[in-house]
């Protein structure tokens, strides 16, 4: 099972500018989570942020910050260390639409029946990446899971203030059904093939 673009989403956990500093392999995290971002705005994908207690741990970090917004996205401010209790999971479902009376009757032949319009069913596989991996990155996906989503948590844009937790929340992540890739992982899943039109544009952001 490979990753599909068209029907992806992103999700870039609390990368807040008073959390940052003590989280392990920060600048390798932050960088990360802007190639995805940038990743994602190439091809279409939609991104979404969220932001823990903003009043007390800030903003996220600038760069991240300009990502999410170069690509079209929000950013969510929660208190719940889970994304999902405050409403993360309807940002990334679209309203569900009725289909009009008699647009589908099973009295019909299948050939004659309208398929259900593509953007009803919406994206349902969740790129995550985020800190601190042990609690809110970990919560909001296992919610996400729980919500019956496609977890895949970007483990190179992940951590914690400790690597013995960071390591801990993938393992339980990985337990609970989660996916665990790598940011080029995604770039290269979602491209497919080098003769995307895209294929330069994200080379050149993994590089």
């Amino acid at each position: 099972m490979l990753l599909d673009a068209d029907d992806s989403q992103l999700v870039l956990v609390d990368y807040q500018v008073r959390l940052m500093p003590a989280i392990f392999e920060n600048e390798l995290v932050i960088a990360n989570a802007v190639r995805l971002a940038r990743m994602a705005q190439t091809l279409e994908v939609p991104v979404w942020g969220t932001a823990e207690n903003p009043d007390r741990l800030g903003p996220n970090v600038p760069e991240v910050q300009a990502a999410i917004e170069a690509a079209g996205g929000k950013t969510l401010a929660k208190m719940h260390f889970s994304a999902v209790a405050d409403g993360l999971s309807d940002w990334l479902r679209p309203p569900v639409r009725k289909v009009p009376a008699g647009g589908n009757a099973r009295s019909l032949p299948k050939h004659l029946q309208k398929a259900a319009p593509e953007a009803e069913a919406g994206r349902s596989t969740i790129v995550i990446a985020g800190c601190e991996a042990h609690v809110c990155l970990m919560q909001t996906a296992l919610d996400l899971l729980e919500e019956e989503f496609e977890v895949w948590v970007v483990t190179d844009a992940c951590s914690s203030r400790s690597e013995r937790n960071r390591d801990a929340a993938f393992d339980r992540l990985a337990g609970n059904g989660a996916e665990l890739v790598t940011t080029e992982m995604v770039a290269f899943e979602w491209l497919r093939t080098a003769e995307h039109p895209a294929f330069n544009d994200v080379l050149a952001l993994v590089k």
